[in-house]
Order: C-alpha cells, then sequence, then structure tokens
C-alpha cells in the first residue's frame, strides 16, 4: 500500500497460503476457538494471538480453520477489542512526544506528529461511527 503523505509506493510482500485447512492440522474449528477465547481472557492482542497460535500451536490461518478471523470469534464471545491501528498510533505519538522534549527545533518531527494526531483523529471518528452504524443494524 502506498504512503498517506509521501511519494513512496510501497513494497509488495509474499501472498498468504490459501484458504482452505492444512492436511497436517490435527485440532478442530471448536479447539481454536476455545484457544483464541483462553488467549483473550489473558489480555493478550489478536495480532500477538495470532504469532502464538502459529508458533505454539501450529496454526498458520485460524481464517483457514475456522472459517472466521480472530476478530470476528472474539466479536461473537461478546469479547471488545480495541483495534490494533489505534494503539499502533498512540504508540508513535507517545514516541514523536519524547522525542520533541529533547530536540525541540525538529520542526519536521513536529510536522510528523500533527499528521499522526490527525490520523488518530479520522481513525477514532471512523471507528465511532462504524460502532453506531453496527447498533442500527442490530
Amino acid at each position: 500500500m502506498a504512503t498517506l503523505y509521501g511519494k513512496g509506493r510501497g513494497k509488495s510482500g509474499s501472498h498468504a497460503p490459501r484458504g482452505e485447512k492444512p492436511y497436517w492440522s490435527n485440532l478442530k474449528a471448536k479447539e481454536v476457538e476455545e484457544l483464541v477465547v483462553e488467549l483473550a481472557n489473558k489480555e493478550i492482542k489478536p495480532v500477538k494471538m495470532g504469532l502464538i497460535l502459529r508458533d505454539s500451536y501450529g496454526v498458520y490461518s485460524v481464517k483457514a480453520i475456522t472459517g472466521k478471523k480472530i476478530k470476528k470469534i472474539l466479536e461473537e464471545k461478546g469479547i471488545e477489542v480495541e483495534p490494533y491501528d489505534i494503539i499502533r498510533i498512540e504508540r508513535r505519538i507517545k514516541v514523536l512526544k519524547k522525542h520533541l522534549e529533547k530536540n525541540k527545533k525538529d520542526t519536521r518531527a513536529k510536522r510528523g506528529l500533527q499528521l499522526t494526531e490527525a490520523k488518530l483523529r479520522r481513525l477514532k471518528k471512523y471507528y465511532k461511527k462504524k460502532r453506531k452504524e453496527k447498533k442500527k443494524k442490530s
């Protein structure tokens, strides 16, 4: 994907495996869903869950086995998950503010902070609107 404020066009990556259940996987869909809920109860983020499931349990794709993404499974079980992109952007803002405390004249960093804060506001507004639309449908 291209960058939002730059000329760069990003970098293509490898393709994910096909969406079919692997022959070597011995876990059932129900077991994978239970593992996801168990990890959520330990307050592990969905992004980290995927890594743990891949490395510890040999589940290369939750969606391939269950037919649902991790976030969808958690929503069905009634577990609220904060979007990862908001967490990541808040972390970035914190790093930029810390940098600006030491380097007060760094105008590029100030501009970067402004753009990042604007991005965070847009995302929060988007998720708030999305939640309202979801409640109307229910």
